[in-house]
């Protein structure tokens, strides 16, 4: 009897606990319905991040940019350069100007807080109004610099695939569309120019045309030179894979020889960094124990000791 009842306690305490995990795992299932009702309010809701706080700033910055009375040739300017730096807004130069004006302004209220506005306000305004013109300016000229070099760097590379591609019988159009796809990691800015081209001539604009537009958009000597080339190769008729690797082989060369200028040329760039950092700790420790003995046999003689 006692080893029975035993037996039954157990068997209860069992299906007590599977009753109790069968309740938990039925209602702790997600309801399908509640899951999807949530995920879509998800997506319907734009989260918050630096992109939505981008497009707040534009509402601001770009008002501000149409306070600024700029010439038609002064605007086509400044969008040609954004163009080169990788910006190819309709609105592109309107956001530079308001970025100046905001950046004046910025500068204009760090003076102000910091009370040094106080001391001359008509030079600090003078500088604000400056530094908030210049810095915009610089900033897009360093990126037309690093996409330039970005697309020269990449240059190499892309004509031997091309010649890869037109020895193999596609066409100069087929070959640079299928350059710019597989480049499309390894070497974005020039893909995006390849894609440019190719959408020009689907378009319905003649070649010639298209590839002049893509030297003056990036304004690369190396990429003007490859235009001239295949436009030439295709006003006279010559072999376009023949031209490419002659092409290639001297832009290898001529990649090597910048590689060794910028080589030749370092000795000379850390002069100034050798003669403001490492002299003066040389000096010290060549020369400071002996000014420090020097001294020592000095000052009794000069205190009359």
């Amino acid at each position: 009897m006692n080893n029975i009842a035993l037996l039954l306690a157990v068997l209860g305490s069992l299906l007590f606990v599977a009753a109790l995990v069968l309740g938990y795992a039925i209602l702790g299932l997600p309801n399908p319905t509640k899951r999807l009702r949530r995920e879509t309010l998800a997506e319907d809701t734009p989260r918050p991040g630096w992109r939505s706080y981008l497009k707040k700033s534009e509402q601001v910055i770009k008002p501000l940019g149409e306070l600024i009375p700029r010439s038609p040739e002064e605007m086509t300017r400044q969008e040609r350069r954004l163009v080169r730096a990788g910006f190819r807004r309709k609105d592109g130069a309107m956001l530079l100007n308001g970025l100046k004006v905001s950046l004046a302004l910025a500068f204009i209220i760090v003076f102000v807080v910091t009370r040094v506005m106080w001391t001359n306000p008509i030079a600090y305004t003078i500088l604000s109004v400056l530094l908030g013109a210049l810095v915009p300016d610089l900033w897009v000229t360093h990126r037309i610099a690093v996409r330039n070099n970005r697309i020269q760097l990449a240059l190499p590379n892309a004509l031997d695939l091309t010649v890869v591609c037109v020895e193999a019988g596609l066409g100069i159009d087929q070959a640079l569309m299928r350059i710019g796809h597989e480049m499309r990691r390894s070497a974005p800015e020039l893909s995006d120019e390849l894609h440019l081209l190719n959408l020009e001539i689907n378009a319905g604009r003649k070649r010639v045309d298209a590839l002049r537009n893509l030297g003056n958009r990036t304004d690369n000597k190396d990429l003007k030179s490859l235009v001239a080339v295949l436009i030439q190769t295709d006003r006279f008729g010559t072999s376009i894979a023949q031209s490419l690797r002659v092409f290639s082989e001297t832009m290898r060369t001529t990649r090597r020889l910048r590689a060794e200028e910028h080589a030749a040329k370092m000795g000379i760039k850390m002069i100034p960094a050798l003669f403001v950092f490492i002299f003066p700790a040389i000096l010290v420790v060549v020369l400071g124990p002996a000014i420090i003995a020097i001294m020592r046999q000095l000052m009794p003689i000069l205190s009359g000791r």
